[in-house]
């Protein structure tokens, strides 16, 4: 590209993606985002000057060829963009919506260096969106089978990523889920207004056009070990079971009635979809003034869940700075525009219940910042005498969760370290199981979907090899 069409392109404005009013999607569970217009999308593309040296394919962990597709957008070869990014990643509808571009590849853009980045995840979204609604979803044709098996437990983010890339690599690959409905932390953690579960399904549909079996209410460690599977045909096995243990306070109260866990409380409302009771069976309670403790992505989604169920007030009580909140910025923007509100460098001393037992208020005491700990934050510290009482009748705890501990309680020559994640080799996945491998949040604790799916990508290279050599 030349210099002159450089200075051009660097002066076309980032388009805004158009979405609900605040006012009118706090009342629904609709998408907020429209996504863009072709129009939008070719314009937007127009702001990639296709780097000689494109940083934001480095800053992808699934290694898109982002200039390419974008550029494919640009020329309005939208189908073709689509088919483009899916030769790396099989979700690109899903990680156009929920991944942290701007932590990734938006991160490094070096448009960004000198003004907005180039929406990298909003034209991903574009792309995918256009493919699947124009139906020009393409299977790809796949190589003879080479004789080999393998299982994935679970059909999360990195258990879907490695079934699709091991059926491309010519092996037969079957996927157990423990749920009665594929994609995971997709289907019960992420909520229906900022990822369609008609999305994730239609990506998990993909992926069984092309050959992936999928097995639903399959729990491994219960209905069969990992030594079965490996016994009883299949020549390797992805552990992708995730951080389904969610972490409490251990503080008074928290068993009374009308405290969950965000676990919980998001499956109730995203899988069983309890936003529609009684239409379905799994009902959730409401409440007048909800609070939820946390401050990452999943306290955000529970919280702008609650907003849509409860009819006066839901806070975030978060016992750092708003400067520390780990949330993507984009989704506390949206909360603060919905009518969150925030009780920052505040933290929870006890649950208080009424005479049935339920909850009607939280003992919080006052925070302040102290020396930097381990993350690097500086660590919040308790200031005596502040205590006061916040009412609620609901309480949400999103202050992150464990691993999954059923497939090392029944498989115990798989290592796992003090938390109980499953130790690999993080440039292959490979487990202290041979022939087993795993990845994604059994692995690293909580995490990101595009992180996972990275995970499932090398774990898929390093089980093909398996597989052709034997070796381990």
């Amino acid at each position: 590209m030349d210099p002159k069409e450089t200075k051009e392109r660097m002066k076309i404005p980032k388009q805004v993606m158009p979405e609900q009013d605040p006012h009118e999607r706090v009342r629904n569970f609709f998408e907020v985002p429209y996504g863009y217009t072709a129009e939008q999308a070719m314009e937007e593309a127009k702001r990639c000057i296709q780097c000689k040296k494109p940083l934001c394919v480095g800053g992808c962990p699934v290694n898109i060829d982002i200039p390419w597709f974008i550029r494919l957008i640009a020329e309005g070869k939208f189908v073709e963009a689509a088919h483009k990014i899916k030769e790396t990643n099989g979700l690109p509808a899903v990680c156009g919506r929920v991944c942290p571009q701007e932590d990734q590849c938006e991160k490094v853009c070096i448009v960004g260096k000198k003004g907005d980045a180039v929406s990298i995840g909003r034209l991903e979204r574009f792309a995918a969106d256009y493919e699947r609604e124009h139906g020009e979803v393409q299977i790809p044709e796949l190589p003879r089978w080479s004789g080999k098996k393998v299982a994935v437990v679970g059909a999360g983010p990195a258990g879907l990523t490695v079934a699709g890339d091991l059926l491309k690599k010519g092996h037969k690959v079957t996927v157990f889920e423990a749920l009665h409905t594929a994609g995971g932390v997709l289907m019960y953690g992420i909520p229906e207004f900022r990822l369609p579960k008609k999305i994730v399904q239609s990506e998990v549909e993909y992926l069984k056009r092309m050959g992936v079996e999928i097995v639903l209410n399959a729990v491994v460690g219960k209905l069969e070990t990992i030594d079965e599977l490996l016994s009883g045909g299949y020549s390797a096995v992805f552990v992708g079971s995730g951080a389904g243990l969610p972490n409490f306070m251990n503080i008074p109260g928290e068993n009374l009635a009308g405290v969950y866990s965000a676990n919980e409380y998001l499956t109730r409302v995203n899988l069983m979809k309890a936003y529609q009771f009684p239409e379905a069976d799994t009902p959730v309670i409401r409440g007048r003034k909800v609070v939820v403790f946390g401050g990452g992505n999943t306290a955000m989604d529970a919280a702008r869940t609650a907003l849509r169920l409860c009819p006066e007030e839901v806070s975030i009580v978060y016992r750092r700075s708003r400067e520390e909140l780990p949330a993507r910025v984009e989704e506390v923007h949206h909360g603060e525009q919905e009518g969150l509100k925030f009780q920052l460098l505040t933290n929870p001393k006890r649950f208080i219940g009424d005479n049935d037992g339920r909850l009607k208020a939280v003992e919080c005491v006052r925070m302040e910042l102290g020396e930097p700990d381990e993350s690097g934050r500086r660590r919040p510290v308790e200031m005596k005498g502040s205590e006061f009482c916040i009412d609620a009748d609901v309480a949400i705890v999103a202050i992150g969760n464990g691993a999954n501990p059923l497939i090392p309680q029944t498989t115990p020559d798989i290592k796992v370290n003090k938390w109980g994640n499953i130790t690999v080799n993080p440039d292959t996945g490979r487990t202290s199981k041979k022939g087993v491998f795993s990845g994604g949040d059994i692995v690293r604790g909580g995490a990101t979907v595009i992180l996972a799916m990275g995970d499932g990508k090398k774990a898929a290279d390093s089980i093909d090899e398996y597989l052709k050599t034997g070796l381990w």
